[in-house]
């Protein structure tokens, strides 16, 4: 991650819309696992920002309801590995609006032709990619880089130390996840359904296994529910024969994740696979700033553990789509 270039191009921003009367707001705009790697910047916006608005669309959204604020006072912060169609036009939307723009990439295109900046990331897919060289790190990264702007983030160098260990904590707990893994995905290659649960910081990452990876790549139907609306309905579907898959994080609302474990464990432990945010390392990260990598670490370690080794067990080449990319929708 080119930190220094994040710093420089935030100030820049910030010192060019001073004139304007400063950033007011910060839109994180993308689509389907794009959109889901921007839940860490949301949910370190929603708990430290005292004076600066962040909203979160996902982009076709955006692009047809914008939100009446976007103009001059804005950022609009995109991403897209290759362009998707609504990112540009949300893109090109906010440019007309007088936002300032910013595209995190993997290849050129539409989006970084229209956005005043662009980063490039590296794909979450890739054996050698660092964790904090993702589209959810450049984000989380680009969150916590305003908040020292604007606000003086007062845990801003612990934070930034963080992202230096956190390619260490992922390696280990993929390492550890490999033999689990693979049992699980035994246990399950036959399943139709099977339910993600997670919560708080970690929401995000169950939102893009159950979507992405299951849904889009193992056409496995997969409801994400969030664990703090389980006992508010969705946990009248509790059955031993519904497999279920339960994220607990690390930080403020595991609270919230136990009770949903502890319900589950009452009621059927017959078909529950837990992944702990503590058993994979993350406590190895300063408590102060630790619950803002839960998705950090999950979501490489969902998409390169838990997705190939279901792929393997049910001979699903996960590359393969149906309809996306084969169509025109």
């Amino acid at each position: 991650m080119d930190r220094k270039r994040v710093n420089a191009c935030i100030e820049e921003i910030v010192k060019a819309r001073k004139a304007d009367g400063g950033l007011k707001q910060v839109f994180w705009v993308a689509a389907g696992g794009s959109n889901g790697g921007f839940f860490p910047a949301q949910y370190f916006m929603d708990r430290e920002s005292k004076s600066l608005r962040s909203q979160s669309f996902t982009s076709n959204e955006f692009f047809l309801a914008p939100p009446s604020s976007l103009g001059k006072n804005s950022l609009v912060i995109l991403c897209s590995m290759r362009g998707t169609a609504e990112t540009c036009d949300a893109a090109s939307l906010a440019k007309e609006r007088g936002a300032t723009t910013i595209a995190l990439y993997i290849e050129e295109s539409k989006l970084t032709e229209v956005c005043d900046y662009s980063f490039a990331y590296e794909s979450i897919s890739y054996d050698e990619t660092e964790a904090s060289e993702m589209n959810a790190s450049y984000g989380l990264f680009l969150a916590m880089v305003l908040l020292k702007k604007l606000e003086n983030y007062e845990h801003f160098d612990l934070a930034i130390e963080s992202f230096s260990v956190l390619d260490r904590v992922y390696r280990d707990a993929w390492n550890y996840t490999l033999p689990l893994a693979k049992k699980w995905a035994e246990r399950n290659k036959n399943e139709s359904v099977i339910w993600v649960l997670a919560g708080g910081p970690a929401y995000g990452a169950g939102y893009i296994f159950s979507i992405c990876n299951l849904e889009e790549m193992q056409w496995i139907s997969s409801p994400t529910v969030n664990t703090c609306e389980f006992v508010h309905g969705p946990f009248e579907c509790t059955d031993k024969n519904l497999p279920m898959f339960i994220l607990i994080s690390e930080g403020r609302t595991r609270p919230a994740d136990e009770r949903v474990l502890a319900f589950l464990k009452k009621h059927t432990d017959q078909n529950i696979y837990v992944l702990d945010a503590k058993e994979l390392g993350l406590s190895r990260i300063d408590k102060r700033v630790s619950e803002y990598f839960n998705h950090l670490l999950f979501s490489p370690i969902l998409n390169n553990v838990y997705l190939r080794a279901l792929a393997i067990a049910k001979n699903h080449d996960y590359h393969y789509r149906r309809y996306m990319w084969q169509e025109k929708y």
